[in-house]
């Protein structure tokens, strides 16, 4: 599909998103809204694709926000709407990926960028990352889900902290609070990330899938253990799950087929 906003790419069953509005920053618009939601309608839907990285274009940013001319027309009921379709459209459906999709983030990560990062499955970024909630020096509040995002990651205290200030802070930051998962240099940031899908994509397809819809439906309770058995059980009526044990007890490298 030929896009406006985005760049994508597949090698070796790893699919590169990159939101390609370098001049704004790649700054978050309904045109870019809209197509994420195609390209990761894509990720869902071709069997080729195995996995996915969306990122930015260039090396300044990741995606730096909403575009903010197009708030000024807004009132209560569309400003409703525009959180909506963008939760709905393309953060939801990220997040609920029973592929993986991974941020690579190269830059700036802010507001409606930093919770694209946070709708990912995990975050590598590259050391000159900066991340922030910046909303509140807008008279708004996160939209697309940073609230309530940040707030699992973070824990209660420190995401009041960081969305009440709209402070910016660093990869390294990032990682200490747990929402990144590795920083490296600019240069090794898609190379990185692509090392660690490649490694992903070698396990059990419908495995991982459960791991992901186990996982977002955390719960400390007995039911979060209770869906784990569930899940758990439902892997052996999968062939892979045979082929691995198999696979293991014959000391040979599993082949799996997603089936």
């Amino acid at each position: 599909m030929n896009y406006q906003t985005l760049l994508t790419s597949l090698e070796d069953n790893i699919y590169i998103i990159t939101v390609n509005r370098p001049e704004k920053l790649n700054a978050l618009n309904k045109t870019v809204i809209e197509e994420l939601s195609a390209a990761t309608d894509e990720v869902y839907t071709n069997k080729e694709i195995r996995s996915a990285i969306i990122t930015g274009a260039g090396e300044k940013s990741f995606v730096a926000g909403a575009d903010i001319s197009e708030f000024l027309q807004l009132d209560e009921k569309s400003g409703e709407a525009l959180a909506r379709k963008g939760q709905t459209g393309v953060f939801d459906k990220i997040e609920n990926s029973p592929k993986p999709i991974i941020a690579a983030v190269n830059g700036f990560a802010l507001g409606g960028g930093c919770e694209l990062a946070l709708a990912c499955h995990f975050i590598i970024a590259s050391e000159n990352a900066k991340f922030g909630q910046p909303e509140v020096n807008l008279g708004l509040i996160p939209g697309y889900g940073g609230t309530q995002r940040l707030t699992q990651l973070v824990g209660k205290n420190r995401a009041m902290q960081l969305i009440m200030t709209g402070e910016m802070f660093s990869a390294n930051e990032a990682m200490q609070y747990g929402i990144v998962n590795k920083v490296v240099a600019q240069n090794e940031l898609m190379n990185e990330s692509k090392k660690i899908l490649s490694t992903i994509n070698t396990k059990a397809p419908l495995a991982i899938a459960k791991v992901i819809e186990v996982i977002n439906n955390f719960d400390h309770t007995q039911q979060g253990y209770d869906f784990e058995i569930k899940k758990f059980g439902e892997c052996f009526s999968t062939e892979d799950a045979k082929e691995g044990a198999s696979a293991f007890l014959e000391k040979r490298k599993a082949t799996f087929k997603g089936k």
